[in-house]
């Protein structure tokens, strides 16, 4: 299991009442469900430590990172993010450690055009517990340009037919929008919990 807790990054969350949000604390735990191979780990392993490997390993049940984000406007925020395994044999292990999610990120690849009954199945159990629970739909192996077979109707059409916040487009490899899903992600947090 890898636990990773970095103080690094330093962002800017724009607020009416930006004082309302200094020196604050905010913990976030956050879900990443997606099929297996689909590159959560991956994608995790970037945004926590800026590395890449394409050669990950299986997740086993879940793993668990962290990381300490500073937001200028806001304050510390901490996200505990709980990488869910993507194979099936294991999703019975997942609901113990779904209890007290905020928001959830959903990933596909972009290379294969995902199943509905798939993106359906991991709706079902990020929301178990909260049918209210804000998803980011994320597209993974944006690199991977000439085996793209996802078009962006065709994933706008799965967000909103499962009521998602945003869809995104990312790529572990290059790193291109990896910060931006988990500013997307506070960003709906702070809005919806009204801190």
């Amino acid at each position: 299991m890898g636990v990773f807790l970095l103080f690094k990054r330093h962002r800017t969350y724009s607020s009416t009442n930006n004082t309302r949000y200094r020196m604050r604390n905010f913990v976030f735990k956050i879900l990443v469900g997606g099929d297996g191979a689909v590159g959560k780990t991956t994608l995790l392993r970037k945004f926590v430590d800026g590395t890449f490997d394409a050669s990950s390993i299986a997740t086993v049940g879940v793993d668990f990172f962290i990381k300490q984000v500073m937001y200028e406007n806001i304050g510390n925020c901490t996200l505990q993010i709980w990488d869910l395994g993507g194979q099936e044999r294991f999703r019975h292990l997942l609901e113990a450690f779904i209890m007290g999610a905020k928001g959830a990120l959903l990933l596909f690849d972009l290379t294969t055009m995902p199943k509905i009954d798939h993106i359906l199945n991991w709706v079902n159990i990020v929301r178990m517990h909260d049918l209210d629970l804000p998803i980011l739909l994320v597209g993974t192996k944006l690199d991977l340009e000439e085996f793209i077979a996802v078009d962006d109707e065709s994933a706008k059409s799965i967000k909103n037919t499962f009521h998602m916040i945003d869809y995104i487009k990312t790529s572990s490899k290059t790193g291109i929008n990896i910060e931006k899903v988990f500013d997307v992600m506070v960003e709906e947090l702070m809005k919806k919990h009204k801190y």
